[in-house]
């Protein structure tokens, strides 16, 4: 495949040359299936799993027999911690447990290289120069992407954060910063905007090709 040319700004929106963007990621025909199993593949292993009910052997109560076994009309019962009785246990109810499920290398990587090429073929992928910032003040970027327009947006760096950049973005809403080796698909497509930096888009590159 042959390579997409895309404009390079800056945090000032001004032009800052071009890049060329490989279409063997930024051009691949988009799996929505793929792209469905990475995003519950990274909430799997989210869930904490810690959910928990009592087991009749846990549930606080008498042992004793409640009434003798026959002769009273009533049916039998061996224990008021029975699941039919009120405070009894619960049968076959949730116990912890890993949801974590195996998805292979191939489909995690065919599902990043869909999500990069849904936003530039939405024309919501944007390149920038640098994401760096001289001192960590909030309101001067959020000053620069009240400019840019950018509301609702996921940047993604180099193989570190600049850190004055980072801390200027920490209280920003609905703006996510991650280094590129964390770029994932469920976090570019919840934003509505990808930016990717001149050195986001290389290491992408080379870890996708």
């Amino acid at each position: 495949m042959t390579a997409m040319k895309s404009k390079v700004i800056n945090l000032d929106n001004k032009a800052a040359g071009e890049i060329e963007l490989s279409a063997d990621v930024f051009g691949v025909d988009v799996r929505k299936d793929l792209l469905a199993r990475a995003v519950n593949w990274q909430l799997a292993k989210r869930r904490a799993g810690t959910h928990k009910v009592k087991t009749r052997g846990e549930i606080s109560g008498s042992t004793r027999k409640p009434w003798r076994q026959k002769g009273t009309g009533r049916a039998r019962q061996g224990s008021l911690r029975s699941t039919q009785f009120r405070g009894g246990a619960t049968v076959f109810g949730p116990t912890p447990r890993d949801h974590a499920h195996r998805l292979q290398k191939k489909v995690r990587k065919l599902a990043l290289k869909s999500a990069l090429s849904a936003k530039q073929a939405d024309g919501k992928l944007i390149i920038l120069d640098d994401a760096t910032l001289k001192a960590p003040k909030t309101k001067e970027l959020a000053g620069r992407l009240d400019k840019l327009g950018w509301r609702n947006v996921l940047i993604v760096g180099g193989a570190e954060i600049d850190g004055n950049f980072a801390r200027a973005a920490a209280n920003i809403p609905d703006l996510d910063v991650l280094p590129s080796q964390g770029a994932n698909v469920y976090d570019i497509l919840r934003r509505d905007t990808l930016v990717l930096t001149r050195e986001a888009v290389q290491n992408l590159e080379a870890r996708l090709k």
